[in-house]
């Protein structure tokens, strides 16, 4: 059985649920299959894998690159997030727009966030490990934030005290970013 590649409302944001094999031993999954996740829709070629380790209510992101984009597949080896995903390629009819899904170790879904969004999550379990490929390496130069509580974006973390890097504090709000530092849509 092949995994199943579902859009999202975004629907250049995708689910994709990997057929687990089990039994008495436990499991097994491919986490990725170059030719089977082009088929599904997955575009590119990834360069960079990363691991998070984080505890119950961080909350890591809203994160981009502009000038190095990064599609990013994201999933869960260990505890559950809530992962978000939100449009800000200027000019997108979704502008502005976020979708959010609950990968888990437990589910073993994955999402695939493609360039021209920012990324984020909040962890929902005691801790989670959190695995994304990237399709770009990763630029510090070119690493930009939007406010994890932005109200024009009035993302659903429900969380009210969360856990987050000063960086991610300081992040502006979409609308307070220039047009310049943000993607375009269509490139």
């Amino acid at each position: 059985m092949a995994c199943e590649f579902i859009k999202t409302a975004l629907p250049e944001v995708v689910l994709i649920k990997p057929h687990v094999f089990r039994d008495e031993r436990g499991f097994f999954l491919e986490t990725f299959h170059q030719k089977k996740y082009m088929e599904g829709g997955i575009p590119g070629q990834f360069v960079q894998d990363n691991h998070s380790h984080s505890v119950k209510n961080t909350i890591r992101g809203l994160h981009y690159q502009l000038s190095h984009p990064q599609g990013k597949l994201v999933y869960v080896v260990s505890g559950e997030i809530f992962d978000v995903a939100v449009d800000i390629r200027r000019g997108s009819p979704s502008f502005g727009k976020w979708v959010g899904v609950r990968l888990s170790s437990e589910n073993k879904h994955q999402l695939y966030i493609p360039e021209g969004f920012a990324h984020g999550f909040r962890v929902l379990s005691e801790t989670a490990d959190v695995i994304y490929k990237c399709t770009d390496i990763y630029y510090p130069n070119d690493d930009f934030g939007i406010l994890w509580s932005d109200p024009s974006i009035n993302i659903s973390w429900q969380v009210t005290a969360p856990i987050l890097s000063k960086k991610d504090r300081e992040s502006q709000t979409l609308n307070n970013i220039p047009e310049t530092l943000l993607p375009a849509y269509g490139k």
